[in-house]
């Protein structure tokens, strides 16, 4: 069976933290059905090209919201296999796998499973970023995935803006890379991994004021800065994982599915 997991990160909006794009709740600007279709796009897509594993980014937030450099809001690895349909029949289809910070304590993330329909429920501009790794890759992936290794790469303390080269917090796309980075150098080792990352990935850089530094945790307590150094603080994205995956081959493409509700 296919363990597959995802990772919900939300975004400081300039120069006014912002609260972020909700657990998978739904956004109000596209309807069910457009969403339903949407994602329904978006897998025939990934099935034509033969993925077997893809790893999808969308924005719970209009894009001038966010800073620059930073289109989406929530990443998650899709997989395809073996699917449960309404009426108990059996099919194929990807399944969407997830990590979210908590209601109750939001500084404490779990993992949780649902859909493509979930996923793109939470879509706020009509577009999503797709990596689709390489053979190697996917077959790597699947490796991890469906391993003890799950277990070990999760570290539940969450940051809005967590640190990709350091251990103390993760938030959805820090996950995605830690898992990557396991598939790619054979180990769950995080501290090993933390060394590998600071020394291969260039993290997305967020530019703060220093007042912004100062007070974004007193609006909103997902955001943790003790992981960052001074000057511009360091995240992995959409733009920043699919350069790494480009440049060391672990990648065939990455590209953008805008959702085509005219057609």
């Amino acid at each position: 069976m296919f363990r597959l997991i995802a990772c919900c990160l939300f975004f400081l909006t300039l120069p006014a933290p912002a609260h972020g794009d909700s657990d998978a709740r739904p956004v109000d600007h596209f309807t069910l059905r457009e969403a339903a279709d949407f994602s329904k796009q978006v897998e025939r897509e990934l099935a034509e090209r033969g993925a077997y594993i893809a790893l999808v980014f969308r924005s719970g937030r209009p894009r001038d919201d966010l800073p620059d450099g930073v289109r989406y809001t929530h990443a998650a690895f899709w997989v395809y296999g073996p699917v449960t349909e309404f009426d108990g029949s059996q099919g194929h289809g990807y399944a969407v796998y997830n990590l979210y910070h908590g209601q109750a304590d939001p500084t404490r993330s779990y993992l949780a499973q649902d859909w493509p329909l979930d996923f793109m429920r939470g879509d706020a501009v009509g577009e999503v970023g797709v990596i689709i790794p390489s053979e190697a890759m996917q077959i790597r992936l699947l490796d991890v995935l469906a391993s003890d290794q799950y277990d070990n790469l999760h570290q539940p303390a969450y940051s809005l803006l967590s640190n990709p080269s350091d251990l103390r917090y993760q938030n959805c796309t820090e996950f995605m890379l830690d898992v990557i980075a396991a598939a790619a150098w054979l180990t769950d080792d995080r501290t090993r991994i933390k060394i590998n990352l600071d020394a291969y990935f260039a993290p997305t850089l967020v530019r703060l004021g220093w007042w912004q530094r100062l007070t974004a945790g007193w609006f909103d307590p997902r955001i943790r800065l003790d992981d960052q150094a001074s000057g511009p603080v360091e995240i992995a994205s959409f733009t920043s994982i699919a350069d790494f995956m480009l440049a060391f081959e672990l990648a065939e493409e990455s590209f953008e599915i805008q959702a085509g509700f005219g057609e």
